[in-house]
Order: C-alpha cells, then sequence, then structure tokens
C-alpha cells in the first residue's frame, strides 16, 4: 500500500499544516499504514475527527455554535455537525442529501471497524482480531473520501477574517485588493510604538497603534524571538538600583 490511497487526507494536512495535532495524527496515519499495522485505523478515525473539529471550529457561528460541549461525541455526530457548519444539508437536492447521509454510515463504520481492530481502542490490551490488510484499505480509504468531502466544500467558503484560525496567506485574493486601494502612513508615537493610519479608497481612515512587539509578533515570529532574548540580555545587564537603607 502506498500513499496514493489517500490524496484527500494529504492536502487537507497540507493545507491545515499550522494545526499540531492533526500533523501528529498523520504523520501515524503514514508510519502505520507503510507497515502495514492496523493502527492506521485508529489514525484514519481520530484524522476524521480532527478534520470535523477544525471546520467546525473554523465556521461556528458565535451566536448560534455548533461546537459540542461534550467530550464523548460520537463520529457520525462531528461529521452531522460539520456538514451543517458548512451549510450543506441546506441544499434541497435529494441526491446530495442521500450523499452526507451515506457519509455519515461511512463515519460510523469507521468508529466500529476502530472499536474492533485498533490496537488502542477504549483500552482494550492487543488487537480484538487481526483484521485483513482489506479492512485497513477500506478504512483509509473511508477517511479519504469523508476529509475530501469535507476540504472541498471548506475551499468553496471565504472564511471570517475575525474568527478564522487560517494563515494571511488564505486571504491573497483579498489582500491585494486592499493593498491596491488603500495606502498606509506611519510615525512613532511617545510612547516607543507607532501611530498608524490606514486610508481607504472612500477617504475613511483606520488608526492604529502598534508597539514594537505586536508588530515583530504579528510579522516575524524569528524576529520576535530574537529580540525577546535580546531584551532579556540587556535587562540582566542593567545595574540594580540600591534600595532605601542602603542610599542613607
Amino acid at each position: 500500500m502506498s500513499a496514493d490511497w489517500y490524496p484527500g487526507i494529504k492536502d487537507f494536512c497540507a493545507h491545515w499544516s499550522h494545526a499540531r495535532m492533526l500533523q501528529q495524527t498523520f504523520a501515524t496515519l503514514e508510519s502505520e499504514f507503510t507497515k502495514d499495522s492496523d493502527a492506521c485505523i485508529d489514525a484514519a478515525k481520530g484524522l476524521v475527527e480532527c478534520a470535523c473539529r477544525l471546520i467546525i471550529e473554523e465556521l461556528d457561528d458565535p451566536s448560534a455554535p455548533l461546537k459540542p460541549t461534550r467530550s464523548d461525541v460520537a463520529l457520525g455526530e462531528l461529521l452531522g455537525l460539520a456538514t451543517r457548519a458548512l451549510e450543506l444539508g441546506e441544499i434541497r437536492d435529494r441526491a446530495f442529501a442521500n450523499l452526507i447521509r451515506e457519509h455519515n454510515k461511512l463515519a460510523d463504520a469507521l468508529r466500529v471497524l476502530r472499536n474492533e481492530g485498533g490496537t488502542v481502542s477504549h483500552g482494550k490490551d492487543g488487537f480484538v482480531a487481526k483484521l485483513s490488510v482489506h479492512h485497513r484499505r477500506a478504512a483509509v480509504l473511508a477517511a479519504d473520501a469523508i476529509i475530501t468531502f469535507l476540504h472541498e466544500a471548506y475551499l468553496e467558503r471565504e472564511p471570517d477574517p475575525v474568527l478564522t484560525l487560517e494563515p494571511f496567506e488564505r486571504f491573497a485574493e483579498g489582500n491585494t485588493l486592499i493593498d491596491a486601494f488603500s495606502s498606509i502612513e506611519a510615525e512613532s508615537d511617545e510612547e516607543g510604538g507607532l501611530a498608524v493610519k490606514v486610508r481607504l479608497p472612500n477617504r475613511e481612515e483606520i488608526s492604529l497603534a502598534v508597539t514594537p512587539s505586536q508588530l515583530l509578533f504579528g510579522v516575524d515570529r524569528e524576529a520576535y524571538k530574537l529580540a525577546l532574548n535580546t531584551c532579556r540580555e540587556a535587562m540582566a545587564m542593567e545595574p540594580t538600583e540600591p534600595d532605601d537603607e542602603e542610599a542613607a
């Protein structure tokens, strides 16, 4: 078996490269799948769960939240919430509704496979039964189908810049538009920061106050780290002021 079996999972994980738990689970899937280990079923189930939770977290409306508060949410329920967050359930096409229902069945089937064959499922010792290579393939293929379905639907939506977990690069089109029609002016303020004005095409202005730490953290994390270490060294080298008794 090769990585060609799960192209949708690879694309999803590449898109969410900054999601640490997702990347750890993906690394486990690749490792266990390559070794023809039944543990890849656990990883496949974990990836579907991560995908659902990421999409719910990204698209959840604070005024009408879908994000579950329980920790023991079934995989099929998570998939249902993810499709609701994507507003796929509002499409009144019978065939499409059937497609969503079948994906829910795939999610439940994946949970059953995981519970019966996973190496760490619910604290069970060892394998319940050694699954054949066909079962492992079925689990990974089902996970890939579900994640591809969710990811492609998600990419058709425009994230909310205020709530999104996505990086700056995700908004390339909007970034180009803002840069083309807006201008920026900046000058130092009395506290050592920047007083920034962004001029919009309708002649309105957005005023911002930016400190050195905010600028570095938002633009260049390596530069922020360098500045932090340098400032710590400078603070350590400052002479200690004598207290009042010593001064007397």
